[in-house]
């Protein structure tokens, strides 16, 4: 079993940054961030394994920024240049890379708000 612990978000404006960190309780390969805006699906924001290989949603691809600490085993997502359009509910998640790229790995976050808003 993996506790995965985040924290940051908040609220922010348009065009502020935030960063967000997720603590794993154990060495874990693929790690990543998911998010659910209200009345939408959850979707994978962005990941990375720990050899450092990243994967970007299109949509914050050139504004966030996936990074990690292996000997932390912590993850993080710097997020720049925000637009109302990323106010959802991020998840830190984690597990099989082939799981975390689908539908999400095995072990989950509680989530942390995030709102662009002025």
């Amino acid at each position: 079993q993996v506790q995965l612990v985040e924290s940051g978000g908040g609220l922010v404006q348009p065009g502020g940054s935030l960063r967000l960190s997720c603590a794993a309780s154990k060495n874990i390969n693929a790690m990543g961030w998911y998010r659910q805006a209200p009345g939408k699906q959850r979707e994978l924001v962005a990941s990375i394994t720990r050899s450092g290989s990243t994967n970007y949603a299109d949509s914050v691809k050139g504004r966030f920024t996936i990074s990690r600490d292996n000997a932390k085993n912590t993850v993080y997502l710097q997020m720049n240049s925000l637009k109302p359009e990323d106010t959802a509910i991020y998840y830190c998640n984690a597990g099989p890379l082939s799981s975390l790229l689908n539908r999400g790995g095995d072990y989950w976050g509680q989530g942390t708000q995030v709102t662009v808003s002025s």
